[in-house]
């Protein structure tokens, strides 16, 4: 395992997860990679460890450049696992490396791990300083965990960016203009869909702080280093982060016997009659977090379910509790089902809808198969509310 440089005496020493399908219910299915940064200078320095499963890998990386004991500092910027996990071992061979977080981060550090290292507490506008090079901290708490900080070094222009401009990507390539470019920002789309949602007002304070830095490269956490299209990703993360939707319609639903799938076809067909751009998304076949991939720039989400048991189809209660903990704030809903006798599903539907932060401006019920007739009226009923 080779270290990869990408400054003179700066080095890549991350692990690549290439089989990770899964990550906290969000489907990867390129992979990801766990990124550390090496910088050799008067103090050796680690940025960030990986998944402890790929500890090894790590360490032999470092060690293709320096002797892993000789590290004086290591950053923490993310006390989650997969940005901390190798620190323990890591410890164990750097005996003597000072433990560089902010408040938040020794605290999780502590809790997570029981051990009495050795930390040094950093704020915002703090400087630590390398040698040739030094580090400037800043802090910036819930992107995505009260911890997250990152770091900028002036000499270097190289912003290490924590969770954010990440995405989950397993290659052998580690730049953005080594890898399709198409693909790096589908990939950053999906990944702050899924992970940084709910934070854009954090993300906005982030981007304002960021603004005063001349920043040449952006070494991520997660996938592609950013070095050619900087100025592309800031803008597309400040877009995200403003929470604007545009003229389009999810359609989210699942169904027992056709009759919800039905009904989801004539809504689909009102939004078309109004030139909205559509997603049709049965949920036996589309993946939770590429539906929310779509959901955050659309303007309306629609859902629906059959009632079974009293309640919504399983695939159906799922989605929603996943949207709830993302709150895409903001959009306006439709719930919508069809039943034989109880019909409890599309009230369920409505309330998870309004605890997501959508306005409901529709509640559609049918009861047993609908009509030629009966459709009819369900797609005027939409385009009139549209």
């Amino acid at each position: 395992m080779k270290a990869v440089s990408i400054k003179e005496g700066i080095y890549w020493v991350g692990g690549i997860d290439w089989n990770l399908r899964s990550f906290h219910g969000y489907s990867t299915q390129r992979g990801s990679t766990y990124n550390a940064y090496l910088i050799v200078d008067e103090k050796i320095t680690l940025i960030d460890t990986v998944k402890g499963y790929l500890a090894d890998e790590m360490i032999s990386r470092i060690s293709s450049v320096i002797d892993p004991s000789s590290i004086d500092y290591i950053v923490s910027n993310h006390v989650e696992m997969d940005h901390s996990g190798a620190l323990p071992k890591m410890m164990e061979i750097a005996k003597n490396a000072t433990i560089i977080t902010c408040a938040s981060g020794e605290k999780g550090l502590r809790a997570h791990y029981k051990k009495d290292w050795n930390f040094k507490v950093v704020k915002s506008g703090d400087k630590l300083e390398l040698g040739k090079r030094s580090l400037e901290f800043l802090l910036t708490p819930m992107v995505h965990w009260p911890d997250n900080m990152v770091c900028y070094m002036p000499q270097e222009k190289i912003l290490f960016s924590n969770d954010s401009f990440g995405q989950h990507l397993a290659s052998s390539e580690r730049f953005d203009d080594e890898y399709p470019i198409d693909i790096v920002i589908e990939e950053a789309r999906k990944y702050y869909a899924n992970i940084v949602l709910p934070y854009g007002m954090q993300v906005q304070k982030e981007l304002e702080a960021a603004k005063g830095l001349d920043i040449g490269m952006i070494a991520t956490s997660h996938g592609i280093i950013w070095r050619k299209h900087i100025p592309e990703i800031l803008s597309l993360y400040a877009d995200w982060a403003s929470n604007r939707t545009s003229k389009k319609a999810v359609i989210v639903y699942d169904s027992m016997w056709k009759s919800t799938e039905a009904m989801a076809s004539r809504i689909k067909s009102a939004f078309e009659a109004k030139g909205y751009v559509i997603r049709f998304l049965h949920l036996e076949h589309n993946h939770i977090s590429d539906v929310m991939t779509e959901i955050m720039d659309a303007e309306y989400i629609c859902v629906g379910s059959p009632t079974l048991n009293n309640n919504m189809l399983p695939t159906v209660a799922a989605f929603l509790a996943y949207m709830k903990g993302l709150a895409p704030k903001g959009r306006k809903a439709i719930a919508f089902g069809s039943f034989g006798w109880g019909g409890q599903s599309i009230g369920l539907v409505k309330s998870e809808l309004e605890l997501a932060g959508c306005e409901v401006v529709a509640e559609i019920k049918q009861q047993f198969v609908p009509s030629t007739d009966e459709l009819d009226n369900i797609e005027k009923t939409v385009q009139e509310i549209i």
